[in-house]
Parts: C-alpha cells; sequence; structure tokens
C-alpha cells in the first residue's frame, strides 16, 4: 500500500426505515484538518485521471455507482515512490481513502450507471492558485493500463 493512504471501512445501521452511516468524524485520524466538502458525478466509462495536489490531501467516498481508483505515488521522499495502486469503490465497496497530498489520483466508472463521488479536503479551493496539477490518464510514466480485463 502506499505510504499514508488510509482506508475506513463504512459502517452501516440497518432498519426497517433503510440505513444511517457516519462518513468522517473530528475524532478520527483521517483528515489533519477540514477545507471542504465536494460532489461530483460522472458517467459510465468515463475516466477522470491524473491530478495530484501539492497541498492538499483528499478523502474520497462512491455513495453511488462504482469506481476503479488509482494512486500513483509521485513523492521523490517517499518509501513506495513509483508505486501504483488500486481500489475498488462505490456500492460494492463502501470505504473512504484518504489520498495524501503528492500521490496523483484518477478513477474510471464502472458499470452502467453513473457514480457519483463525495469527497473532503484539507484545504478550499483557490481558484486564483489552485492547487491541483494535471497528468494525462495515459502517461507513460505512471503506464496505468485502464482496459477491464476480465471479462
Amino acid at each position: 500500500m502506499i505510504e499514508g493512504v488510509k482506508i475506513k471501512q463504512i459502517k452501516k445501521h440497518c432498519d426497517d426505515r433503510g440505513f444511517f452511516t457516519e462518513l468522517v468524524r473530528d475524532d478520527e485520524a483521517l483528515l489533519e484538518k477540514f477545507g471542504q466538502a465536494s460532489l461530483s458525478m460522472s458517467y459510465p466509462g468515463v475516466i477522470k485521471a491524473f491530478h495530484y495536489h501539492e497541498k492538499q490531501d483528499d478523502l474520497w467516498f462512491f455513495p453511488a455507482g462504482n469506481a476503479q481508483v488509482v494512486l500513483y505515488d509521485l513523492r521523490p521522499n517517499s518509501k513506495t515512490k513509483g508505486r501504483t495502486d488500486v481500489y475498488y469503490m462505490g456500492e460494492e465497496n463502501q470505504i473512504l481513502l484518504l489520498i495524501p497530498k503528492g500521490v496523483a489520483h484518477g478513477y474510471r466508472v464502472l458499470g452502467e450507471k453513473p457514480a457519483t463521488i463525495l469527497y473532503f479536503t484539507t484545504h478550499s479551493y483557490d481558484a486564483k492558485q489552485p492547487d491541483e496539477k494535471r497528468i494525462p490518464w495515459d502517461d507513460p510514466e505512471i503506464g496505468f493500463d485502464w482496459t477491464t480485463k476480465f471479462r
């Protein structure tokens, strides 16, 4: 696992009305501080990759749909520099994924329906000086093959 990445399993409390779950609490060691919460939806087959941050950590959760999430460690002083990790997140695997600053990340929507991502960051977005560095989805250094292997 890439150094600094954390996973939190989601606990659902179900009854005859539906369910309730806690996502992020201030007494957990997930976010060093709260900056912003955002929500995005992507259509089936869409790839949104790659980008990374120099100042902020991201905490991702997919409440609807499913996604293949790819992380690549760009940090020069990390023990896991150059490592790629893949996580399957969404309705079928409800986890929170903490992505540290300096780790490139992106996702591909899986299945036949859109995926919704809810994410929390340690800093608010600054349109004048965005902390978002982009890398092409097919970057040769990362070399990730986005095709489905086991059809």
